[in-house]
């Protein structure tokens, strides 16, 4: 019996990578073989899951969210790169706190020059984990586009200075042509309106409420400002499922030409699941939170779809399925870090290690149970 181990990342807590290798060594200590291959969608953490898969790194420098330069990672495999705003721009990169206002998606924009550079004819775009709402601006000017005020002077953009933006020059943009962009992710709202970036993810990024509504206006008067470009209106753009993506970016990535593919199913094709599945008799996947939403293409959802009809089980930080749910998504058995200690698990990644290790062993006692020969 092999098993595969194939989970996503606990968000905050630990990385795809160290889930797999905790729940691997849970099913060793019962004697069990594994495979890991650590996941991801399309959000924070799938150049992690390249680089696991055989990828190689890349270090760019690159600027932070807030503006510093810093060393930034993206993963290549042939033509293909994966770039991700998280190790670049994101959340993570922030060392003062939250900056709704001030940071900035220049970063990203800086990584895919790096990778265009470098060779790459096909760009993967991860866009989960942001720390910004400029509409993707700051990425924009990296990429050549000047933003100027009503007086001439050139702005750095930011979701403070987009009401100061009365210009847009195009005419410098990189050239991109012969690369493909692919927009990987599973954000269906649009750019604007109480769906929108700013309405939906910008108080999960330190936006008050009050800034919620101006930062519409000002982000709906941005895209006014852009011209046309291979054909596509920006305002049709902006109400597309997924314009809204991590603050916009997900916008100004269709503006650029790229195409918006549904993240798990194309990062499973990315790291070759199908290849590593026919190896294995038995799956284990897992998040850091499963609902009911996982159901909605989620990457536990989409694992066990392609896994079935092997025995899936899921390993996870918190479930809250209903029994109803876990048999719908064709789950054998759920194991749910938060049920196995009164602590806080999500603020200790050590526990969880440890936890995530038990959940290994329990499953693998599951798997020996369900393997034995019955009496007769």
């Amino acid at each position: 019996m092999r098993v595969l181990v194939a989970p996503d990342k606990f968000k905050g807590t630990l990385t795809a990578a160290e889930v797999a290798e905790a729940i691997a060594r849970g099913l060793a200590e019962e004697g069990i073989e594994s495979r890991v291959l650590p996941l991801a969608d399309g959000g924070d953490g799938s150049v992690a899951a390249a680089l696991s898969a055989g990828f190689t790194a890349h270090r760019v420098e690159v600027q932070d969210a807030e503006g510093h330069t810093h060393e930034a990672t993206f993963a290549s495999n042939a033509d293909t790169a994966v770039v991700e705003v998280a190790n670049t721009c994101g959340l993570a990169t922030l060392t003062g706190g939250l900056a709704p206002m001030t940071s900035s998606t220049y970063g990203f924009g800086q990584a895919i020059l790096a990778a265009r550079d470098a060779g790459c004819t096909r760009l993967v775009l991860a866009l989960g984990g942001s720390a910004s709402t400029d509409g993707g601006a700051g990425m924009l000017a990296a990429l050549g586009v000047r933003f100027n005020d009503e007086h001439g002077r050139l702005v750095a953009p930011s979701a403070a200075t987009l009401n100061q933006i009365t210009r847009t020059d195009s005419t410098a943009l990189a050239d991109l042509s012969g690369i493909e962009l692919v927009i990987a992710g599973d954000v269906t709202n649009p750019l604007l309106g109480p769906e929108g970036a700013a309405a939906v993810f910008g108080p999960q990024k330190g936006l008050a409420p009050d800034q919620v509504a101006v930062l519409n206006h000002d982000l709906a008067t941005f895209i006014r400002l852009l011209p046309e470009l291979h054909g596509h209106n920006p305002h049709s753009l902006s109400i597309e499922p997924g314009a809204g993506a991590a603050g916009g970016l997900g916008f100004a990535c269709r503006w650029l030409g790229g195409t918006r593919v549904p993240g798990a199913d194309f990062f499973l094709d990315l790291l070759s699941f199908d290849d590593v599945l026919a190896t294995c008799d038995v799956v284990i996947t897992g998040e850091g939170s499963i609902d009911r939403q996982t159901l909605n293409g989620k990457l536990p959802a989409v694992v066990t779809h392609r896994s079935s009809p092997r025995p899936i089980h899921a390993v996870v930080g918190i479930s809250f399925l209903e029994p109803a749910d876990q048999t719908d998504l064709g789950l054998s058995s759920v194991h749910s870090l938060a049920e196995m200690t009164d602590l806080d698990t999500r603020s200790d990644p050590a526990l969880s290690l440890t936890l995530a290790a038990m959940a290994g062993q329990r499953i693998g006692r599951q798997l020996h149970a369900s393997s034995a020969p019955t009496s007769r």
